[in-house]
């Protein structure tokens, strides 16, 4: 069984019954849907993420920001994936297994800098909060 907020419920219904395509706010996002493992729970846990496509053809890696919309704590998403990094990826048209990479240094701040410039209210939660937004790398397992 997996758990969904009430907030998430309906956007990941609505990525499940029409292959990833959204409406309302969430219409012209590039989203994921992200299951993780409950660092106490044990319970999946599946919510909808921004993702940044970094490269191109089948080295592309697909980049994940633990933004929380500026929150001055990180999601409970990736409090997670550190406990487990093992993840389930569900793109449009595609699932898939992957391992969470948090990534440091310039490789992150690389990746946070694209996704500020691709989506630029990502800049208004780093303004928002105090705290460095974690940027994770979603590894495709073989």
């Amino acid at each position: 069984m997996t758990a969904v907020n009430d907030f998430n419920r309906p956007v990941i219904e609505e990525f499940r019954a029409n292959d990833g395509k959204l409406t309302g706010n969430f219409a012209d996002a590039p989203l994921l849907l992200l299951t993780t493992t409950g660092a106490k729970s044990g319970r999946r846990h599946t919510t909808p993420v921004a993702y940044l496509v970094d490269g191109d053809g089948p080295d592309a890696r697909i980049a994940v920001f633990a933004s929380m919309a500026g929150a001055p704590t990180n999601p409970a998403w990736f409090h997670n994936l550190r406990a487990n990094p093992n993840v389930t990826v569900e793109l449009p048209g595609e699932q898939f297994e992957a391992r969470a990479v948090v990534l440091e240094g310039e490789e992150r701040d690389r990746l946070w800098t694209e996704q500020k410039s691709r989506m630029p209210g990502f800049a208004d939660y780093e303004r928002k909060t105090a705290r460095t937004i974690p940027v994770v790398v979603l590894e495709r397992s073989a």
